[in-house]
């Protein structure tokens, strides 16, 4: 049994597609191994008609959508694709598929700081658009780390959302101009070291630097470096741009014929409802494929 579609990733993307390819009729399968990116958060925002819904709720809703109209949902690790297309699954399951969509999305790889990662995604924060208006008004701190140009400009954004906002550069050294810009905005720096998020009764309380001095803070954003998932693209030979991610063409597909992406695993900035998007834009594109496919197929048996 071959499918039209093999979609890899149950995130918005890969829902959005299934659920448009399944309404064009034709097979589609997600796979998806059921860890999403943002699992730890408590509720999604700027989705139209869901925002303040949980990442689960939002999930479950893409997923009985793909149900409804036929579409198969699979629990699984897909390990390697393989030209044809032939889909490997941790368990020894193979499917077979005229195209693929992977939307395995990426992951953030945080500060070595202790505290972050256990306050990730409730007191510790990066996207000041998904959660800025929550903590709106309240001592926030914005903690530098590897992701310099991502850091540097939230110190500034999230001053939009308070008054109050401390920029710990922790080892970024700012140029004169970049702290006029910051001084400008009404950002106060400090340059001493992050020995640690400061934590109590579960909830942040402060910055505590390398001397001992705590900086009470009740919020904390962060720049973490975005690593896409994409293990499954190199292999099979999908083509990169010159920063190292996958090269696509605006519908997402890539160098290899058949085979598209969609998400955070090919675009870093997107959001929900960007992934969404860009999960439809593909099954669209996809369709179109299998359709050149079958009137040449129809062609060839007159």
């Amino acid at each position: 049994m071959t499918y039209d579609t093999v979609v890899v990733g149950g995130g918005p993307a890969g829902l959005s597609a299934a659920t448009l390819l399944a309404r064009a009729r034709r097979r589609v399968i997600v796979v998806d191994a059921g860890e999403p990116r943002n699992a730890p958060a408590d509720h999604v925002h700027n989705f139209l008609s869901r925002d303040g819904s949980s990442p689960g709720d939002l999930r479950e809703a893409g997923r009985q959508e793909v149900l409804r109209y036929d579409g198969e949902i699979l629990q699984g690790n897909v390990t390697r694709i393989e030209n044809g297309f032939e889909i490997h699954l941790g368990d020894g399951t193979v499917l077979t598929a005229r195209s693929v969509l992977v939307a395995t999305g990426l992951r953030d790889e945080l500060p070595d700081i202790p505290g972050v990662r256990e306050q990730w995604g409730s007191g510790v924060l990066h996207c000041p658009y998904c959660h800025g208006y929550e903590v709106r008004d309240q001592p926030i701190a914005v903690v530098g780390g590897s992701n310099r140009p991502f850091t540097v400009h939230q110190a500034s954004l999230i001053r939009q959302w308070s008054e109050d906002v401390v920029f710990f550069t922790n080892g970024i050294e700012l140029s004169d101009d970049e702290r006029l810009r910051l001084d400008a905005r009404s950002v106060d720096i400090v340059d001493a070291p992050v020995a640690r998020v400061v934590v109590r009764d579960g909830r942040v309380v402060g910055i505590e630097l390398s001397d001992g001095t705590v900086v009470p803070r009740t919020v904390v954003f962060v720049g973490p470096t975005f690593v896409p998932n994409d293990m499954l693209l190199t292999p099979i030979g999908c083509s990169r741009l010159d920063d190292g991610w996958v090269a696509t063409d605006p519908t997402g597909l890539t160098s290899v014929d058949g085979l598209w992406t969609a998400g955070n695993v090919s675009d870093s900035p997107a959001q929900l409802i960007n992934s969404a998007a860009a999960g439809s834009k593909a099954a669209i594109a996809i369709n179109h494929y299998l359709l050149e496919l079958d009137v040449t197929r129809a062609v060839g048996a007159l």
